[in-house]
């Protein structure tokens, strides 16, 4: 049985302190973020910030033809929105929600309030940024040199680092259009990945039997993305590497 939407099963609110939680907290407003549902596109101008809890979101830069690819996901781990409190109010990506569940969104301008006072929050939210972009640039890496195989079991591999479950609801058209290869490729990737028995697929349902051997047969990419965003996030963190 699911648990009722709290801002605390998103990771980056729950690490806040209690003082910042009882001023940002009650501003918190639940949103829906059904499949498919877009939170912003290409130039709009940002008014929220959105922190999911169970759903993720895939950041997408969209071509002039209208193709597609994913550069990022966010889920429980972290937020949609970063433009706002880097110093721009738009952005050149799509938010679309690839995996439907519920969020909390904030304004802007709250948490850009929040950040100003260069405290825990400011820390906490930059070093979530350069842990997204470390995915960003591990997917452009990872898109240019890996197969479609690998590229699936990574993708697979990010996606259920930000759900409490081993269950993806995702048509192999939708995966295509995320990795930017043809719906066929995905097809014939997701059809060795069943044979093998690390998966089972069936009308749109994804679900993982064997992790470990996913795990084994995705490109490096997938453990240098959990090993920079653990390091970020993790409690008490220290650059140093000494306790905070």
């Amino acid at each position: 049985m699911s648990l009722a939407p709290n801002p605390a099963q998103n990771t980056l609110l729950a690490a806040l302190t209690e003082g910042v939680q009882e001023r940002l907290f009650p501003h918190l407003e639940e949103t829906p973020m059904p499949l498919g549902k877009v939170l912003y596109e290409p130039g709009d101008k940002m008014r929220h910030v959105y922190f999911p809890t169970d759903c993720i979101v895939s950041l997408l830069y969209v071509m002039e033809s209208g193709a597609s690819a994913e550069i990022s996901v966010v889920g429980n781990e972290g937020l949609v929105g970063i433009s706002l409190f880097m110093g721009g109010e738009s952005t050149s990506s799509r938010a679309l929600v690839q995996s439907g569940g519920t969020g909390y969104r904030l304004l802007g301008q709250r948490l850009v309030d929040e950040f100003n006072r260069h405290g825990e929050l400011m820390s906490l939210v930059l070093r979530y940024t350069q842990a997204l972009i470390t995915q960003m640039a591990q997917t452009a890496v990872c898109n240019r040199h890996h197969s479609i195989d690998q590229q699936l079991c990574r993708w697979l591999l990010l996606s259920l680092d930000r759900l409490d479950s081993n269950h993806l609801v995702m048509t192999q058209e939708l995966i295509a259009n995320m990795l930017g290869v043809r719906r066929e490729g995905v097809a014939e990737a997701a059809g060795k990945l069943q044979k093998l028995g690390v998966i089972e697929y069936r009308r749109g349902h994804i679900e993982v039997m064997d992790r470990p051997r996913l795990e084994q047969m995705s490109c490096e990419c997938y453990a240098v993305v959990k090993k920079e965003t653990d390091r970020l996030l993790k409690p008490g963190f220290s650059p140093t590497g000494q306790p905070a």
